[in-house]
């Protein structure tokens, strides 16, 4: 199984979905190729962030209430009449206006939990994955402290020219890029370094979603969002908020 057929599976089977046989081959595949497996972890990692964290809200005991009334209004009296194929009808678009009403209302409660908790988890997809390159010790695909170089080697692997800039001056050293997935989509991460600890950003081109928290600390580490010169600036490190919040502000800053 390839990495594509994988991918078109990969949410079905990350929500136990599959059947065995394909699940088998689906899990040979994951142990095999790190992008898909790494794409099936954040998966997991969504699914738990949304159980543990997207509010629930009860229907309210009227609504149960209400829904009874209907139901006793529309229910016919007596003896069964005589049309029992037109009344079966009339229950059956009676049904499917309600199951109509209630998938709409799922929708829209739905999409917006989803929407609010997909904003929220970029912080944990941004942890996750800075983790995974430091351990896997490939933070950086291109080496250098010049941006000249970094920026134009981002740009002919993306589909947009991200900013770069060295604040080596700031105490920050500029230390090299790399190609990385943040919501599915590959971005510009930059590598920076301050004093002993290393810093990710990811560059990306602004969106019209709502950008997740300013400040958020995941798993001990710090996540810092910023926009500015038309992107998204999503920094991880150790560093503490206060330096690494700073840090961010300079580098969205327009020029």
């Amino acid at each position: 199984m390839n990495c594509d057929a994988v991918q078109t599976l990969i949410a079905a089977y990350a929500d136990g979905e599959i059947d065995v046989l394909r699940g088998h081959r689906i899990r040979r595949h994951l142990r095999a190729c790190p992008r898909c497996a790494s794409t099936h972890q954040e998966l997991l990692a969504l699914r738990a962030g949304i159980r543990a964290e997207v509010p629930y809200f009860a229907a309210p005991s009227a609504l149960r209430e209400r829904v009874l009334a209907t139901l006793d209004r529309e229910r016919p009296s007596g003896r069964i009449r005589p049309r029992v194929a037109a009344g079966r009808w009339q229950w059956m678009a009676i049904g499917a206006v309600a199951g109509c009403a209630v998938t709409v209302l799922a929708w829209i409660v739905g999409g917006a939990a989803l929407d609010w908790r997909t904003n929220q988890d970029l912080a944990v997809e941004a942890v996750t994955t800075h983790v995974r390159a430091t351990l896997g010790n490939h933070q950086v695909q291109v080496a250098s402290s010049d941006r000249h170089t970094v920026k134009p080697w981002l740009s002919a692997r993306l589909d947009y020219s991200p900013p770069v800039r060295d604040l080596a001056h700031e105490g920050f050293p500029l230390v090299g890029g790399r190609i990385d997935y943040l919501d599915r989509r590959p971005v510009a991460t930059l590598v920076y370094r301050y004093r002993d600890h290393m810093i990710d950003v990811f560059v990306s081109p602004s969106t019209v979603h709502a950008p997740p928290s300013a400040v958020r600390t995941v798993r001990g580490f710090n996540v810092v969002h910023a926009r500015g010169s038309g992107m998204d600036w999503l920094a991880v490190s150790d560093v503490n908020t206060e330096t690494l919040s700073s840090f961010v502000a300079q580098l969205a800053r327009e020029e």
